[in-house]
């Protein structure tokens, strides 16, 4: 970053005005019915200057980074500039040859760094933009929650569109985030939990039965399970989330618990199984070994824990859904003493998330495992989008309960 630009960066400033270009953004003449993202781009020179673009700005359907990079700019040289861009980049294979994507475009410009308002839903870029800049190089960061609600909400009629493209099943098979979204060809549907999956039938209320052909397709279009030569088996989300025994293939699929009370010797207790079971049966097992009083609130007597519920469940759930599968032997582990509850999580935040967002209660709705956060959506665990942080912020200050985030991702409730 050169000098001009250090003496007058303010990333909050750059997320307003790219939203308000974003405004601007002329609506595509589609005959399909698909609706066309609002997207604003606003890039940073190294001299410091500051230039703007929206879609469709000089032609119609034209992508905001496009008429930035190479209609306004394409004889300047960008190297070592910043760009803002409310909407992730389209990534390489999501337009039609021979046009490059906006991705592409911005590595070939030799842009350093790139503030992304919110991630693409639509199953041809769905955080693949982002991965593909960063395994190029590129510096990327996220726009601030309170500037993402505002993108969100002028663009909620294309976000649907393209959330429901997604769970449609039509996402790029050569596109993935995670090797647990490949298939496991050396089990099948026989290795999933009924239990479990009874379980998501009933709090999901998706009205399908067990045995039905609607739940397959389903299972499917979410990424539980795929065909190959002509038979179902679960990919590696789908056999976390509802095999009856997923640690046969990830020995690391369990949640190490441990309560030490006084001078009393530790009581472990393991949690494995379905991935969607296990919130349930760890909040039972707290509202056992968690100390309690009896309470006469509304004339009724009732045995409370004297530590709220509500906080736990919320580091438990959100431990399962975003921590790092793919981190050989590391475990989530809960640890209860007489001072302090401590959740921890395997694996730092999900790039381009850091840790200094996270304890700063800053960090942008973003997901590592989003086939776990949809299933978890579905079943009223978790949000999908946005609440993450505002949910524990939240619960932080109205329980008044000091918290501390420390280095390897684990929340303590002291």
């Amino acid at each position: 970053m050169s000098k001009n630009i250090k003496e007058i960066f303010e990333p909050a400033k750059y997320m307003q005005m790219a939203i308000e270009v974003m405004q601007k953004s002329v609506d595509e003449p589609r005959k399909d019915g698909k609706i066309s993202p609002k997207v604003g781009a606003l890039i940073i020179k190294p001299d410091g200057t500051v230039e703007t673009a929206f879609r469709g700005e000089l032609r119609h359907g034209d992508h905001a980074e496009f008429t930035i990079i190479e209609r306004k700019n394409r004889d300047a040289d960008l190297a070592g500039s910043i760009l803002f861009a409310t909407l992730e980049p389209c990534a390489p294979g999501a337009r039609k040859e021979p046009k490059l994507s906006c991705a592409e475009r911005i590595v070939n410009a030799r842009i350093k760094e790139i503030w992304v308002g919110i991630e693409d839903p639509d199953p041809d870029v769905d955080r693949k933009g982002i991965k593909f800049l960063e395994e190029n190089g590129i510096k990327v960061k996220m726009f601030y929650p309170e500037y993402q609600k505002k993108i969100r909400l002028i663009n909620s009629e294309f976000l649907k569109q393209a959330i429901d493209r997604n769970k449609s099943g039509k996402a790029r098979k050569d596109l993935k985030l995670s090797v647990l979204e490949n298939p496991l060809t050396n089990f099948s549907t026989e290795n999933l939990s009924n239990e479990a999956i009874e379980l998501y039938l009933e709090k999901s209320k998706i009205g399908y039965n067990a045995d039905s052909k609607e739940l397959l397709n389903h299972f499917e279009s979410a990424g539980i399970i795929t065909k190959v030569k002509n038979r179902y088996v679960p990919t590696g989300f789908g056999l976390l989330l509802f095999g009856k025994n997923p640690r046969e293939k990830f020995q690391n699929a369990v949640v190490k618990a441990k309560v030490k009370y006084g001078n009393n010797p530790s009581i472990p207790k393991d949690f494995e199984g379905p991935l969607v079971l296990i919130p349930r049966d760890i909040e039972l097992w707290l509202q056992q070994v968690l100390h309690s009083e009896v309470s006469r609130k509304k004339f009724e007597r009732k045995t409370e824990t004297l530590f709220p519920i509500m906080p736990l469940r919320e580091a438990v759930i959100n431990a399962l859904a975003h921590r790092d599968y793919e981190i050989e032997g590391a475990k989530t582990y809960i640890e209860i003493d007489d001072d302090k509850i401590t959740v921890k999580s395997a694996g730092l935040p999900v790039s381009p998330i850091t840790f200094d967002d996270v304890k700063s209660f800053r960090a942008p709705s973003l997901s590592r495992n989003p086939k776990i956060t949809y299933i978890f959506n579905k079943m009223g665990y978790m949000e999908e989008n946005e609440l993450g942080m505002e949910t524990f912020r939240g619960m932080h200050e109205s329980y008044g309960l000091p918290m501390l985030f420390t280095a390897i991702q684990h929340l303590t409730f002291a």
